[in-house]
């Protein structure tokens, strides 16, 4: 049994050393745990910091490319190297790596495939009440769009098995928790919750600039998830609403029309005609969904086989045997520590890495200048 943890980091230098000496070295009933840094841009000295404490496994990015990005990469090496759990957390030391022990004990025993960490956000100090309001609310929302029960559904503290992860696909640019309980509630995984305790704050977000641009992004995520499992629900409510409001002028201008007063009240017609409408739009709608529904199941079907077949245990990628020019072309691929130095030496203030290690790098050409340096990227709003 291998469990990778994923952390994520954004110029975490500072935190990063809580983190992974936190990290339990040993589970039981696990064979192997090794630690996976998913850097996401950083410009400090955070990939310095990871090999110095140990770290043998990186995934590059040469910009930043958000939280979900970051974890999909992640778990996509995690899986080429043969994880069969993936536990998620974070580089700013916000919640308890002591505690992952715990977090994947329901998947080692066969009761869940995934786990998440209930931050009981009800007795977190540093929220405020109008934050732990929203907290309850948005699981309350994503409860009722994925048919679940689960106290914090925006817990990034999380182990996920091997097959949850090969049938769930995260497509949202912002952050992935959201969508992938949905796509488990509805996809019929089980999911679980562990209390835990959130260690004190060491930072503000870097994935949002305010609670209301997290509200906003995250209830976009929440209803593309719902319009997408659950169309009916959405299009037969608004098809239904339409057709109460051409009912009403509609009658009440044949109410009129009995009483003999229908010629001023012409607006009736009008208005009932554009409901009407909009009912007629709605179930075109539904259909259209539906179709895309359909295809989509497909698709996902024939997803989850194409990753069976690539990462089973015969198709594990050797990184040593992976070119740089090869990792130009496909991008996920991991390299060798050789091709990885090319990189980052137009980092300037990088040092270059010279021992044995495992590195994946994330690099697109079309993202560095006729240079090779590092363009200039506004720095982003926060994870």
């Amino acid at each position: 049994m291998r469990v990778f943890v994923q952390v994520p980091c954004l110029n975490e230098e500072a935190t990063l050393p809580l983190v992974l000496n936190s990290i339990p070295k040993h589970i039981d009933g696990v064979d192997e745990i090794h630690v996976l840094v998913v850097d996401d841009g950083s410009s400090d000295r955070t990939i310095e910091v990871a090999r110095e404490l140990g770290v043998e496994h990186f995934v590059f990015h040469t910009r930043n490319m958000g939280l979900a990005r970051s974890f999909r990469d992640g778990v996509d090496y995690a899986l080429q190297h043969g994880a069969d759990i993936v536990v998620n957390t974070d580089g700013d030391n916000q919640y308890p790596q002591e505690r992952i022990s715990d977090l994947v004990q329901p998947i080692l025993r066969g009761e869940a495939d995934i786990v998440i960490g209930d931050r009981q956000t009800k007795t977190i100090a540093h929220f405020s009440p109008f934050k732990k309001v929203m907290q309850g609310v948005g699981s309350t929302i994503v409860n009722f769009a994925a048919e679940t029960d689960l106290p914090d559904a925006a817990s990034g503290f999380r182990a996920y098995s091997r097959e949850a992860l090969i049938r769930l696909n995260v497509v949202t640019q912002f952050s992935y928790c959201m969508e992938t309980i949905i796509q488990a509630g509805n996809k019929r995984l089980r999911i679980a919750s562990v209390p835990i305790k959130t260690n004190p704050k060491t930072r503000e977000s870097r994935l949002f600039k305010n609670i209301f641009q997290h509200m906003g992004r995250s209830g976009q995520a929440i209803m593309r998830s719902y319009v997408m499992f659950k169309p009916h629900a959405v299009f037969l409510t608004l098809a239904a609403l339409f057709l109460v409001g051409a009912a009403i002028p509609f009658g009440r201008f044949l109410t009129l029309t009995w009483l003999g007063m229908a010629g001023d009240h012409i607006q009736s017609l009008i208005f009932g005609s554009a409901m009407l409408v909009g009912a007629l739009l709605s179930v075109a709608l539904l259909v259209i969904s539906d179709m895309l529904r359909t295809n989509r199941t497909l698709v996902e079907d024939a997803l989850e086989r194409i990753k069976l077949l690539q990462y089973a245990p015969d198709r594990l990628i050797d990184p040593a045997a992976v070119t740089s020019a090869d990792a130009s072309h496909h991008p996920s691929l991991p390299v060798s520590v050789d091709a990885v130095e090319a990189l980052l030496a137009r980092r300037d203030h990088r040092a270059p890495i010279d021992d044995p290690a495992t590195v994946a790098v994330v690099a697109r050409e079309h993202e560095m200048d006729q240079d090779g340096a590092r363009p200039d990227v506004p720095e982003p709003a926060s994870r």
